[in-house]
């Protein structure tokens, strides 16, 4: 196994054991609450989760070799090296990722990072590099590059500033932008969206709006991942989620999505289009700053969800192939708005939208959404 050492006692060893993984989950943890107000702690159990091979089921196809920086035995950084089975199948570009990068402030420890993990992609035959993921796009995913001083929504990451200075040093390159919109009620033209509503229903008879039948969610679901990876197959990164994946993803969903934020468009009866809204729980989790439940946690964690969520993030829509191009996405967004302040939400982040989606940027912009943080994805070489 890869093992790097370096001047000033810096060791970089990869996780073997019960007690490095417990110190690389813990990491964040130490210097985040003192040092970044506006980091939201994810729930450690969470963490610990997306990390068990035996529990996500990214590992049935993907696999990933976790890394602790330690000097003179303090943890101060940590990498994981991942291989995409999924991302290979489709591209064969023998691009390896890297996620859960986390460090201090100091260059030569996030150098001797990137050495371990790209030695290890190499070893399993990757030339290439990307990231952050963790593990995958699919999941929490992209380097916060604008919007420090504003808090993450649900599942959107956060980061220090110099991350990505670290990135460039190190010879990553920015391989795409996405953005994050944020609407508030108040500056929204009900009207005029309602007019477009009803142009676009004109221009494509039988469409149809319903929101999710939670009586028959796991149909819902499988409706769903068959909408998105059709949807979404051109798009920039894209990996279709297996069907565990997806039913992982929905489990994790059952337990906080509001089945009124959640909207299908039917044509003639097919559902041909999808959104899904979840209440932005970080609202709440910013509570919780160790990330843990028990003892303390929950009853915080129910109290402010209760109380003091009230925003909201769109982290998913799908729109088939042969409709797109024809303004569904218009009513779903119509829908999301307007049920949103009857459910308790103000406000909503549509996130994360690529920079190369023209045409979805101009909708979210003319509905009075504006850009409120920027995310990218890097790359680089190891050949």
């Amino acid at each position: 196994m890869v093992s790097t050492e370096t001047p000033a006692s810096l060791q970089v060893d990869p996780v073997t054991g019960r007690s490095d993984r417990k110190a690389f989950i813990d990491f964040p943890y130490t210097f985040y609450p003192d040092d970044y107000p506006h980091w939201v702690p994810p729930l450690r159990r969470e963490v610990k989760h997306s990390l068990d091979p035996s529990k996500n089921a990214f590992f049935e196809h993907g696999r990933a070799q976790l890394f602790l920086a330690r000097r003179n035995g303090r943890v101060v950084g940590r990498i994981a090296a991942i291989i995409n089975g999924m991302h290979l199948q489709k591209y064969d570009d023998d691009n390896g990722f890297f996620g859960f990068f986390e460090c201090i402030d100091e260059y030569s420890v996030a150098e001797a990072l990137f050495e371990a993990a790209a030695a290890w992609l190499q070893d399993q035959g990757m030339t290439g590099m990307r990231g952050p993921a963790n593990p995958s796009l699919n999941d929490t995913a992209g380097l916060l590059v604008d919007g420090f001083d504003r808090e993450p929504s649900i599942l959107m990451p956060y980061n220090p500033p110099y991350h990505e200075d670290f990135l460039l040093k190190y010879g990553f390159e920015r391989a795409m932008t996405m953005w994050a919109y944020y609407v508030h009620k108040k500056y929204v033209e009900f009207d005029r969206l309602k007019r477009g509503a009803q142009l676009v229903k004109r221009r494509t008879p039988g469409l149809t709006l319903r929101t999710l039948n939670m009586d028959e969610f796991e149909r819902e679901a499988r409706r769903v991942v068959d909408i998105y990876n059709e949807a979404w197959s051109d798009n920039w990164g894209h990996v279709p989620m297996t069907d565990a994946e997806f039913d992982q993803l929905a489990d994790q969903l059952k337990q906080i999505v509001e089945p009124e934020m959640v909207f299908f468009v039917e044509h003639e009866g097919e559902p041909v289009a999808f959104s899904i809204t979840l209440p932005n729980i970080n609202q709440a989790l910013k509570h919780i700053p160790d990330g843990k439940l028990f003892p303390l946690g929950l009853p915080k964690l129910l109290l402010n969800a209760h109380y003091g969520i009230y925003e909201c993030r769109m982290p998913l829509m799908g729109v088939r192939q042969e409709f797109q191009g024809k303004g569904l996405d218009a009513l779903l967004v119509l829908a999301t708005i307007e049920n949103g302040p009857p459910n308790g939400f103000d406000a909503c982040e549509m996130s994360w939208v690529l920079d190369s989606n023209d045409r979805l940027k101009n909708h979210v912009e003319s509905l009075g959404a504006v850009v409120d943080k920027e995310y990218a994805m890097f790359e680089r070489s190891i050949a």
